[in-house]
């Protein structure tokens, strides 16, 4: 019997693990294959869907369902901690003591946010990129009645590259309706030289900053919060006050990839930028978060990625060579901007074509909301 096996339950790894069970259901109704997926928690979370609940659009129980719910009838769970990946013996050890072995693995760890890097950042930060977080920015927007915001970038690479930005915009439109924006000011903190990673979104996004009175402030990478004066410092020397701070956390990859010697200390697996393949192993594919690819980390780019994983693992059980364009990943993104007012743009792009941002409009923002709601029955299935 081949086994496969995925470790992650999030977007990546269930689609993947849905569309190999497909290629290969002969092969498993025959028992010649077997395809587990590992989830610590048993549960899938809808990651975009944090960002709402901070504007207050969504409550955190919509964005969770069973994971067992969302794999295909041929596909095993197995529920459980990841203790250590032994890419020698090639055996996956569990915190409750099971040792599962792989002929072809898929890496879907994620990324993990680490708040606590930044000393003070539990006390005086807010961020968005968990529900609890999120949670509790909402609160602390609902009691904001006027003064400054800032909205900072505390380490890259990080999930979602466009959130923050649209976080900005979405709260400066909540002030507006609420009767607040003549008494805040608003302040968003660019880790590079420009407001946005890619340079053809930025050009895009600076004038509505602009539009919207937020100031920019580029080369500010938050390096220390100082409580008492309640100001953010940035490591080349700027300081900012404020009365709401919200910072994206600092990132790293899961730490069994680091203790497993697959990945060096940032967490992020070396990763063929085409095959998808962990560099060195042709056995080993890595998806999502969890890669050192220069794209966004996030659900789209999983979603574009999966399809590879799944005809290269394929392609190897059955003894053929994989489809030449399936197999090859040109590093596909596509993913939704909101501006705020609502209204959107899109951004669609590869590794060789920077994305083109439409004039945002309602339609655009529109299909975020349709896109966000249909995600249950579409993308983890493999239906689109």
């Amino acid at each position: 019997m081949r086994e496969i096996l995925v470790l992650g339950g999030g977007v990546g790894g269930t689609l993947v693990a849905n569309l190999v069970g497909r290629k290969l259901k002969a092969e498993i109704a025959a028992g010649r294959a077997r395809v587990r997926v590992v989830d610590e928690t048993g549960d899938h979370v809808y990651q975009p869907g944090f960002m709402y609940i901070a504007m207050g659009g969504e409550p955190a129980s919509s964005l969770v369902r069973p994971e067992r719910s969302l794999l295909d009838a041929r596909i095993e769970l197995v529920v459980g901690r990841i203790e250590r990946i032994d890419p020698a013996a090639k055996v996956v050890r569990l915190a409750d003591g099971q040792e599962l072995a792989w002929d072809e693995l898929v890496v879907a760890t994620g990324a993990r946010i680490l708040p606590e890097a930044i000393p003070h950042f539990a006390t005086e930060a807010h961020h968005f990129y968990s529900a609890e977080g999120a949670a509790r920015l909402r609160q602390a927007l609902d009691a904001f009645t006027g003064g400054r915001i800032v909205v900072g970038i505390a380490g890259m690479p990080y999930k979602c590259p466009p959130a923050p930005l649209e976080v900005t915009f979405l709260i400066e439109a909540e002030l507006r309706e609420r009767g607040l924006r003549d008494g805040t000011e608003i302040h968003y903190c660019s880790p590079i030289g420009r407001a946005f990673t890619i340079e053809s979104v930025s050009e895009m996004a600076t004038p509505i900053l602009a539009e919207k009175g937020v100031e920019l402030h580029t080369f500010f990478n938050v390096e220390a919060i100082d409580p008492e004066r309640k100001v953010v410092q940035s490591l080349e020397g700027e300081e900012l006050p404020y009365d709401l701070l919200i910072l994206v956390p600092p990132h790293k990859g899961a730490r069994v990839v680091i203790e497993s010697g697959l990945a060096p200390a940032a967490g992020w697996l070396p990763t063929d930028p085409q095959t998808l393949n962990v560099r060195g192993r042709d056995d080993i594919w890595a998806i999502g978060d969890a890669t050192d690819l220069p794209l966004s980390k996030a659900g789209s780019t999983a979603h574009f990625e999966a399809p590879v994983v799944a005809e290269r693992i394929a392609a190897r059980v059955l003894g053929r060579e994989p489809a030449a364009k399936e197999g090859v990943y040109t590093g596909k993104v596509m993913c939704f901007f909101e501006i705020g007012d609502g209204k959107g743009t899109l951004l669609r792009f590869d590794y060789d074509h920077p994305p083109q941002p439409p004039k945002p409009n309602r339609v655009w923002h529109l299909g975020k909301i349709v896109f966000n709601k249909t995600y249950w029955h579409t993308v983890p299935r493999g239906r689109i």
